[in-house]
């Protein structure tokens, strides 16, 4: 079944909502059979509230809610006191302290089952990676010797627990950057001393009556997705790698064509990789593959969502159904038996589409409970043990299948994961000196992080896909993490045979390595790893951060975390474009700060441009004249005018 002609045009017009065909095919089935979608409540909601879409309303305090008119005709103040410009950064940080917690703790999380597996207390879990553990202790000054493993890695945990508190100057991992960065944030009072307490003083700085000053505020805020991403989500990353596998590139499939018509599908959603490890590891058990076979299956196929898929398929090579927006469409495919969530960009809708098909929902986190979901709680010291329940749940639905409602839309793509900082530099033989050389004689441009999520407020993964076309075809490197990796999965531009699409610099280099021009370097948390990336290239030409060629883009963030994740980028001297407009725009010196003022105190800044080609341009125009200030040949920015010629991206 298809709802898509045969120009590509949905005749429904579902081609404006999202951009890959096996999606606009669910629209169909969810318009003929009278399911609610993302974008069909994001249309109910219209018009949305212009004070909050200008970051011009607080309810901090009970004395409101109040509002501030952007445009003077209407109050200047809140109740207590406050401008717009004071409103704004309020709200702006306390949305950081948001995001920077959610992946932190994330990372909490990580380290307390490291833990519990360093003392023999869990199933399932091993150290997967003993040398990168080393690597670890030996950087965070643990004695490693001959010491067991186990020993090792207690101690490890001891002191990766220090950096949530409030008992440090400086987070363990802050001596990764350039002693030219890390002195910019000591000069501006940056360097983030603990994950928690910044936080935490981001709340209280924000609490009614405390920091009155919008530019202190958002500095602060600054520091405090600092300790996100050089704390919290790189303890994550690291720490995930150390149990999992430190990932290396793997090759695998995406789209709704993952699922199997003959198979109990499982889908794994959510961020953290605690539990879809062990139930992989569950999918394999003999004796449960036999009773799904019993039961009619020919067996248990697993699928990723979001970033709990990115972690599965960058370490094990599990292929993806999909991102953000595709979770309530997988259900509609009418194949899938369960839908195991964790935490994090799970929306609560999944519960009331399920109760349309078989599909079970199983949430697993006791800080994540969904209405209507199944709850099987889980708990490390028997991860193994619930991993196979919850596949034997999964199997049980596979009777109540209806193969009349069956409808897998698509074949899958092949894509190609696994793109650590470890496999990047094992490809260019052990050091980064290949890839400086490359961007030295122009070979390479520069690099761009595209990153972030699905917004139904823009055509679904458009402008991932169209702005990652216009860079590589302009010799510009990208590398993706999350729902951008996927939405380039899905349009082809992540297999060694994309190099055709790039300029024939960045084509030439990866046809020698047999790389794509589209590395996919993890999950969300894992943009650590671009940071990591970064400074390794800054340590090794001696410069700081904010002197490379370097880019960020967020063509479709939605969350909180996108938010902390794009302070901390910028904050590390990476210019970010944004594609989605930030609740900022009802104060001009936020506005002003934000995209022009940081330049001048952290060598970054932040620009807003929503149309993919536009934005190709401005980050052009970035990298030629970081190539210009080092000293390499640049074509002269201001002759880059119009966008990139290309071909139409074709999604499949």
């Amino acid at each position: 079944m298809t709802a898509i002609d045969r120009d590509g045009k949905s005749p429904n017009g579902f081609e404006k909502l999202t951009m890959p065909a096996d999606a606009q095919a669910m629209l169909g089935v969810a318009r003929a059979e009278g399911i609610t979608t993302v974008w069909d409540r994001l249309a109910a909601q219209q018009p949305q509230c212009g004070y909050c879409a200008m970051g011009v309303s607080c309810r901090t305090c009970a004395m409101g809610p109040c509002r501030v008119d952007p445009f003077g005709e209407g109050p200047q103040k809140g109740v207590c006191g406050a401008d717009a410009d004071l409103i704004v950064a309020r709200n702006l940080g306390r949305t950081i302290a948001a995001g920077s917690s959610a992946h932190s703790d994330h990372g909490r999380d990580i380290l307390e089952v490291f833990n519990a597996t360093a003392r023999s207390e869990t199933t399932g879990y091993r150290i997967a990676d003993e040398q990168k553990l080393r690597r670890l202790a030996e950087e965070w000054g643990v004695e490693t010797g001959e010491r067991p493993v186990e020993e090792i890695a207690r101690d490890l945990t001891a002191a990766m627990f220090e950096d949530f508190g409030s008992c440090k100057s400086e987070l363990g991992f802050v001596d990764r950057a350039p002693d030219q960065r890390r002195a910019v944030w000591g000069r501006l009072g940056l360097t983030p001393r603990g994950i928690d307490r910044e936080n935490v003083e981001m709340l209280h700085r924000t609490h009614m009556g405390v920091d009155s000053d919008y530019a202190n505020v958002l500095l602060h805020g600054l520091r405090t997705s600092l300790a996100d991403g050089w704390g919290g989500s790189m303890i994550a990353t690291e720490l995930s790698d150390v149990m999992f596998g430190t990932p290396a590139p793997v090759m695998s499939t995406v789209n709704l064509g993952t699922l199997r018509a003959d198979h109990v599908n499982v889908a794994l959603h959510g961020h953290n990789p605690l539990l879809s490890d062990v139930i992989v590891q569950a999918a394999e058990d003999p004796e449960l593959v036999a009773l799904a076979r019993q039961r009619g299956a020919a067996g248990i196929n697993l699928v990723g969502l979001c970033c709990t898929g990115n972690e599965l398929l960058m370490r094990k090579g599990v292929p993806m159904a999909g991102n953000h927006l595709i979770q309530e469409l997988v259900i509609m495919t009418g194949a899938l038996e369960a839908m195991v969530v964790d935490y994090q960009c799970i929306m609560p809708s999944v519960t009331d589409v399920a109760r349309c098909f078989h599909t079970v929902v199983i949430s697993t986190s006791d800080k994540a409970k969904f209405p209507g979901a199944v709850h099987m709680p889980f708990d490390p010291h028997h991860g193994l043990e619930i991993g196979k329940s919850i596949i034997g749940r999964a199997i049980d639905a596979y009777a109540n299948r209806n193969p009349d409602r069956v409808r897998i839309p698509a074949e899958p793509v092949p894509m190609m994961a696994g793109f650590s900082v470890e496999a990047i530099l094992a490809a260019l033989g052990g050091t980064a000196e290949p890839l400086v050389k490359a961007i030295a004689d122009g070979s390479i441009r520069g690099a761009v992080g595209v990153v972030g999520c699905n917004n139904p407020k823009i055509t679904q993964d458009y402008a991932h896909v169209q702005l990652t076309r216009r860079l590589i075809e302009n010799d510009i490197l990208v590398v993706v993490t999350g729902c951008a990796a996927v939405a380039n999965g899905k349009a082809g531009q992540m297999v060694p045979e994309a190099a055709e699409l790039a300029g024939p610099g960045l084509s030439a280099v990866c046809r020698a390595l047999g790389i794509p021009p589209v590395l996919h370097m993890g999950s969300c948390v894992d943009n650590s790893r671009i940071l990591v990336l970064a400074a390794t290239l800054a340590e090794h030409l001696g410069v700081d951060i904010s002197q490379l060629p370097l880019a960020g883009a967020a063509p479709e963030w939605y969350s909180e975390k996108a938010v902390a994740i794009g302070a901390y980028v910028v904050a590390s001297g990476i210019t970010t474009v944004l594609g989605v407009q930030p609740p900022i725009f009802g104060s001009r010196n936020v506005v002003n700060l934000l995209t022009d003022g940081l330049e001048g105190v952290v060598g970054a800044k932040f620009a807003v441009e929503p149309d993919p080609e536009k934005a190709a341009v401005i980050i052009r125009r970035h990298i030629e004249a970081k190539r210009r200030g080092l000293g390499l040949p640049f074509v002269d920015p201001e002759t880059i005018h119009e966008p990139a010629v290309g071909s139409d991206v074709v999604m499949r």
